[in-house]
């Protein structure tokens, strides 16, 4: 009897140990895949990598703090190449092998545009983080991104309040900088600037302004013509340049832009892809009083932003991630609004209660926020977001002083026919 009773014993404690195990090899396989779709090689690497690198901290700090929901974040990672057909095969292979809950990622218009089908036929879920041009509302895609009127129409309102009256239109040749500088073409028209004060040229079709601007090839690098028409558009004084170039042709744009001797008291420089990442890359004591843009710098003055700062410094001293620069890093607007964009999810994920992509997308319509390095954002109806944005001027540290802050804008994405509305309406 005793015997059996040690028997009976040893195999209840056996199978406790044996369920202990067992819920503990459960609570370690709680993993959530998330995919991490950039160009890590390539003309747009330059930009991408750091969104990378931003997100994989985020996801450790996530971890850190006991995941989403109890489930820790297993990153994927895939290398879309700056091969924008090479995005939507990564974005199949993300949705279909992988199977991951949700996609931070692209960085160009026409990289976003390839995936697009690919989310929208398999019911993914994709976070977008970089400055578009708008016109595009996908039920697969929310847009932590800076529309046209959180970027370049306030960065044309400043500089018609500092007296411009020449707006020279130049940025690279796809989606993006076309339909931002269409934007920009009617929306100068209806505050009053004359066409022969548009300059990088006009394309017609049936007697229609179907594009404006002057457009290069991605990484051009042969810019001598171009900044000589730009410095005898500027001759009269006066006159600004709007920036759309992509990637690593900033490098000799400016270049060209300083060996001509413009300056930015002469004909000063907005850019809209050109951030403290980029400058690392760039002599910024010959970019000095240039301007950007954006709804983050690094020097925002905020708890939140301070803390962040830290906390990013000190993973990348901890951090063994393959590729991964540890050195002179910066922080810019696309690297936050990828790692606001996180935060989003996350709250949605557990306002849902579900990883389930139309219960988050339900979740993330009815309205989330998050209070991150560049202020409070807001999740909207219509997949933007509410958020300050920040005109400032390139120092020689590659760092903006901020000169002007336009408080909570409420992303909107289509422009086009609005303005085509109010020109009409004006006759012009």
């Amino acid at each position: 009897m005793r015997t059996s009773y040690r028997l009976l014993l040893a195999s209840g404690a056996l199978a406790v140990a044996s369920l202990f195990a067992a819920n503990r090899a459960h609570a370690e396989d709680k993993v959530v895949k998330i995919g991490i779709l950039h160009s890590l090689s390539g003309t747009m690497a330059i930009s991408e990598t750091s969104l990378r690198d931003v997100l994989l901290y985020a996801f450790d700090e996530i971890n850190a703090k006991g995941g989403v929901m109890g489930y820790k974040i297993e990153p994927v990672i895939v290398d879309g190449a700056s091969n924008w057909p090479l995005f939507a095969e990564k974005a199949k292979q993300l949705l279909e092998q992988d199977k991951v809950a949700v996609t931070f990622g692209c960085w160009t218009s026409v990289s976003r545009k390839s995936v697009l089908p690919v989310f929208e036929k398999d019911n993914g879920l994709l976070f977008y983080p970089v400055q578009y041009e708008g016109e595009e509302l996908s039920k697969n895609i929310f847009y932590t991104a800076e529309a046209v009127n959180q970027q370049a129409t306030p960065a044309v309102d400043y500089l018609l309040q500092q007296g411009k009256k020449k707006f020279y239109l130049i940025g690279t040749d796809y989606v993006y900088p076309q339909t931002t500088n269409l934007i920009l073409y009617k929306y100068l028209l209806l505050k009053g600037v004359p066409v022969e004060n548009i300059g990088g040229g006009l394309r017609m079709d049936g007697g229609k302004v179907v594009s404006a601007g002057k457009y290069v090839p991605f990484s051009h690098t042969d810019f001598q013509q171009i900044v000589a028409d730009i410095k005898q558009f500027a001759a009269s004084g006066d006159a600004c340049v709007i920036n759309t170039i992509n990637g690593d042709s900033n490098v000799p744009f400016f270049k060209e832009i300083v060996a001509a001797g413009l300056t930015p008291a002469d004909c000063p420089v907005v850019s809209f892809s050109l951030a403290e990442d980029e400058l690392r890359s760039m002599p910024t004591k010959d970019l000095v009083g240039e301007l950007g843009c954006w709804t983050y710098f690094m020097s925002i003055k905020s708890p939140e932003n301070k803390a962040f700062l830290a906390s990013w410094k000190d993973w990348l001293g901890t951090e063994s991630y393959p590729g991964v620069v540890k050195e002179k890093r910066a922080v810019d607007s696309p690297m936050v609004l990828s790692y606001d964009g996180v935060y989003l999810w996350k709250a949605a994920v557990e306002k849902a209660g579900s990883f389930d992509v139309d219960k988050v997308r339900a979740a993330l319509e009815a309205g989330v926020d998050f209070t991150g390095p560049g202020g409070k954002v807001t999740m909207q109806p219509n997949h933007h977001v509410t958020k300050t944005v920040y005109i400032g001027e390139t120092r020689a540290n590659g760092q903006f002083k901020i000169l002007k802050e336009f408080p909570d804008v409420y992303g909107e994405p289509f422009q086009l026919k609005a303005l085509d509305e109010k020109l009409a309406a004006l006759g012009k």
